[in-house]
């Protein structure tokens, strides 16, 4: 298996793909930094943000303008834990902690942007945005088809300059074209939406250094969330359901997005919503009407669940 994956709902995507016993391929933060020492520093937030020229400090330094965004200098569980803006120098005097800093807020879409890279060149772009929902939740993602030159461009620009020995993937995220955060890894949330031959064009860049990719046919893709509420011990919808959604037409992978036999609380999960489910699909609709099916699967087994409970009591 060429993927270093920490999550087992995510296999799906590279069961079947050959690659070297020696190679390695990060998808998660950990490995990554293990693996790259010399461009470890990308997870530094403020480093990132001074490369840019971006106006920032650490903790303890007051800004001069408000409002900022604040945030851990160091996240590597993500999900965006401890950040948010402050308005003025009360709430930041308030708010601030050891570890964290600020920097200027930038406005503009938020965009999210995988690239192949062979030193230090970018050989591939493709963007994602989300639609936001309350509690740093997203209702789904679009994987565009669509080029975004300035943020292309200026991604390009950024590693050849700070990362030029670099090869393999690294995840942007960007806002105003602007970059926030640096990962060296792909989103592994969506790579069945790249199209076929991308997982191959993956395992080939860590084991040759080389990026061949066909992307002619690409269209947009779809990533459409699911999410209950904090707190349960949700159980795993049945197989036959999940199976019969991800061998439906248009639809390219079903995620069950938590360990069921795990605390709810040992996951990472945004403030607004347990994550139970991700439906991957080149049609919106059809990716919403597989997410209400789940959903329905997931309400009536816990509903089940506590009559059981009820009744044992």
């Amino acid at each position: 298996m060429p993927i270093c994956e920490a999550d087992p709902w995510r296999m799906q995507y590279f069961e079947g793909v050959d690659c070297p016993d020696d190679v390695n391929i990060p998808t998660e933060d950990g490995d990554a930094w293990r693996w790259n020492p010399e461009y470890k520093w990308v997870y530094d937030k403020l480093a990132v943000a001074e490369t840019q020229d971006l106006v920032c400090a650490p903790h303890g330094i007051d800004p001069d303008e408000f409002p900022v965004f604040s945030k851990p200098i160091y996240n590597m569980r993500g999900m965006g834990a401890g950040s948010g803006v402050m308005r003025t120098l009360k709430e930041y005097r308030h708010r601030q902690r050891p570890g964290h800093m600020w920097m200027q807020l930038l406005s503009g879409d938020h965009v999210s942007t995988d690239a192949a890279v062979v030193a230090g060149e970018v050989a591939w772009q493709r963007h994602t945005v989300g639609e936001p929902l309350d509690g740093g939740m997203f209702d789904y993602w679009t994987v565009l088809a669509a080029a975004k030159p300035d943020i292309e461009n200026y991604i390009s620009n950024w590693v050849k300059t700070h990362m030029p020995g670099y090869t393999g993937m690294l995840n942007f995220e960007t806002i105003g074209a602007r970059i926030i955060e640096v990962h060296m890894r792909f989103a592994d949330q969506w790579p069945d939406l790249y199209g076929s031959g991308w997982v191959e064009a993956l395992v080939r860049l860590y084991a040759d250094g080389a990026w061949r990719f066909d992307d002619s046919k690409r269209r947009d893709g779809y990533s459409v969330v699911l999410f209950g509420a904090h707190g349960v011990q949700y159980r795993h919808p049945p197989a036959d359901l999940v199976e019969r959604l991800r061998a439906t037409d248009g639809i390219s992978s079903v995620q069950i997005t938590y360990h069921e036999d795990r605390p709810p609380a040992s996951h990472s999960m945004p403030p607004g919503g347990f994550r139970l489910a991700i439906v991957n699909t080149v049609d919106l609709e059809l990716g919403r009407r597989a997410r209400e099916e789940l959903a329905l699967s997931f309400w009536s087994t816990q509903e089940l669940v506590q009559r059981s409970r009820r009744k044992r009591a």
